[in-house]
């Protein structure tokens, strides 16, 4: 900035729509314009976390949605298998209902 300020003391209009702003040093301008980028990009930046962080939330509760649906199924899976084997060996005792084995 200080090299700027020395060499780009020249003083400029600037022109902003219907705005006229005469007599300005140049390196205000430049300066200006630099935060003024640096600005944009770190809302651009901001903008896009937050869609990011979005579309991630969604696809976590679609794999928590699917674990779950895969867990039940493999549940089933188990009963079906020991109904089989029931249905195999004919017998007539009927395995215990455990809602938490697998």
């Amino acid at each position: 900035m200080a090299y700027l300020s020395q060499n780009n003391f020249t003083p400029v209009t600037l022109h902003l729509g219907t705005y006229v702003f005469s007599d300005i040093p140049l390196f205000y301008i430049i300066i200006g314009s630099l935060l003024t980028g640096l600005g944009l990009a770190y809302l651009i930046f901001l903008f896009n976390s937050i869609l990011t962080a979005f579309t991630m939330h969604g696809k976590d509760n679609k794999i928590k949605h699917v674990k779950s649906e895969n867990v039940n199924l493999i549940k089933k899976i188990h009963q079906l298998e020991l109904e089989n084997e029931r249905l195999k060996n004919n017998s007539a005792v009927v395995e215990p209902q455990d809602k938490n084995a697998l």
